[in-house]
């Protein structure tokens, strides 16, 4: 057992990753946190909850327990910014999303702190995804890794407007087999509920970048939700009946996805 990340283990090809719904924080870096970082305000608000139903497609599912303020799993491990010339924070944030300080001024991390801090949780977090990526893969001959986040509806630094709900990412085509991606986008559009689009604002960020493989069979999408979709935003509060409408949607992009992944994969080992 890892004390960075809970791993449920499933025999579907289906691996979903949730890296920023993790609360924990060592008190050591507690301690110099302005302010602004108390209640995380950044955290990807009950995802790990939203998806539990993904227990039923025997998905394995992988949760990071270290909040995304220790660590940003999801953040390249270089440095580079995801989306150049745009807003974004980096693998140690020292910002909330809001330009906001994260730390009292001249507490922040240095660079062997940031280092010390990719070797404790973002090394272990990548490399259970790539271990249980190679074990469905040997299964049934492909994967497909679903990385799953949500994010305040509005937050002017980052976007314009109000997010829609739905925002699949693939790096424009890039990390998964245009197949999956247009059964994936055509689930998205057939229910009337929810906005929804692909490659907009969010085109995945690094674990969908660094994974999605699709001439090795293994596939990649990020799923942004705009919270308001299964919560309270104000009082931050999950909220059954929002949720109880977002989740057969959601189950609908998974099964797509995958029954669309199958039927790749049978066409190319004809």
């Amino acid at each position: 057992m890892s004390d960075v990340f809970t791993l449920r283990r499933g025999q579907e090809p289906l691996v979903i990753s949730i890296p920023h719904s993790g609360l924990d924080v060592p008190e050591d870096i507690a301690a110099r946190f302005a302010p602004a970082a108390e209640g995380l305000p950044d955290t990807d608000w009950f995802v790990d909850r939203l998806y539990a139903f993904a227990e039923s497609l025997d998905a394995t599912i992988i949760c990071a327990k270290y909040s995304r303020y220790v660590i940003d799993l999801n953040r390249d491990p270089g440095g580079g910014s995801l989306y150049p010339g745009q807003a974004t924070t980096g693998l140690v944030p020292v910002q909330r999303f809001d330009g906001t300080p994260l730390y009292q001024d001249g507490k922040e991390p240095d660079e062997a702190e940031i280092e010390a801090r990719r070797a404790r949780y973002f090394d272990p977090y990548h490399r259970a995804i790539a271990e249980e990526l190679g074990r469905v893969r040997t299964l049934h001959g492909y994967g497909v890794l679903y990385d799953a986040h949500s994010i305040a509806s509005v937050v002017p630094r980052l976007f314009e407007g109000e997010l829609p709900v739905l925002n699949l990412g693939t790096n424009r085509g890039q990390t998964c087999a245009p197949e999956i991606e247009r059964a994936a986008m055509k689930a998205m559009l057939a229910q009337d509920e929810f906005e929804a689009i692909s490659n907009g604002r969010f085109k995945g960020g690094w674990i969908t970048r660094s994974f999605g493989r699709p001439h090795t069979n293994v596939h990649a999408l990020q799923m942004e939700l705009a919270q308001r979709a299964y919560m309270d935003e104000a009082s931050v509060t999950y909220d059954e009946t929002k949720a109880a409408l977002l989740q057969p949607v959601l189950k609908s992009i998974l099964e797509a996805a995958m029954n669309a992944a199958e039927r790749l994969h049978w066409e190319v080992a004809k």
